[in-house]
């Protein structure tokens, strides 16, 4: 039987509409925010508790993880994260940079994945890789930078479930937004794939080396529990390109991978 979620959930959906709406009018003004203030940045804290007390234990922690190139961020990407913030009251929020990735994985892991880590040029492979092995070690709730809860984080990934994944408008998963228990097998089957990809060096596309693709080959979405974004979380409502990369040259990594090889090559032996 299909572990998805099968409910329209036209609720979710309207109210997943007002949300769009409200955070549309707030992009618009933040351009005229940062037009009069074109260095004002916000920063994202590494580590938030709670706003508010847990009320049941959970499998899957209560905690939202963030990465991004930079913590010094625009309003609209600083909205995003105060929203979901709001949406998830009760859940810790943890936020890493590029420096801070490494390290983690580091401490943590085999040093194998860490070189198969650091052998990633383009900063969306390398969160791609990062937030597997967040959610492997400690478990909790995984969001894009752009992305947000459309209803309260606590229902959308109930109590007593291992495990859940986003699906598309095409029904496609995707790793955006990922909920997990700590030591998930199927965690680990995503990041040992990332990292046969990454030393076999045979994909030239984020998206099919590091992302979703990676998702879409090893996960049976009637063996997983799935939900789709129209009753969880949407992505680039508050904010967008032109805000999240204002503060890098290279852009979003669909434009950064033709520029730069996303695996670096190693230099030739001088032996």
């Amino acid at each position: 039987m299909s572990a998805r979620r099968r409910n329209s959930k036209p609720h979710i959906v309207a109210v997943s509409r007002v949300i769009k709406l409200f955070a549309n009018v707030t992009k618009v003004l933040s351009y005229g925010f940062h037009a009069l203030f074109p260095n004002k940045r916000f920063t994202l804290p590494e580590r938030a508790a709670p706003w508010l007390p847990a009320n049941q234990d959970t499998v899957i922690p209560r905690i939202i993880w963030q990465t991004n190139f930079t913590n010094k961020v625009t309003l609209p990407v600083y909205l995003n994260y105060l929203f979901n913030r709001l949406m998830a009251p009760r859940f810790e929020y943890r936020f890493m940079i590029t420096q801070a990735r490494h390290d983690f994985i580091e401490q943590h892991f085999d040093p194998a994945w860490l070189e198969s880590y650091d052998k990633l040029q383009i900063g969306a492979a390398q969160a791609d890789f990062w937030r597997l092995l967040a959610l492997y070690k400690h478990g909790g709730v995984y969001l894009d930078i752009d992305a947000h809860a459309i209803w309260p984080l606590g229902r959308v990934v109930p109590a007593n479930i291992d495990e859940l994944y986003v699906t598309t408008r095409k029904g496609e998963l995707s790793n955006y937004f990922i909920a997990s228990r700590p030591g998930n097998p199927n965690v680990l089957k995503l990041i040992e794939q990332v990292h046969r990809n990454i030393e076999e060096n045979q994909l030239t596309n984020v998206f099919e080396l590091t992302g979703p693709g990676v998702f879409i080959k090893l996960l049976d979405q009637e063996h997983v529990q799935t939900v789709s974004y129209r009753h969880a979380c949407n992505q680039g409502s508050f904010t967008n390109e032109h805000f999240q990369y204002i503060d890098k040259k290279a852009g979003k990594w669909t434009k950064e991978q033709q520029k730069v090889s996303i695996i670096r090559q190693d230099p030739p032996s001088t032996s």
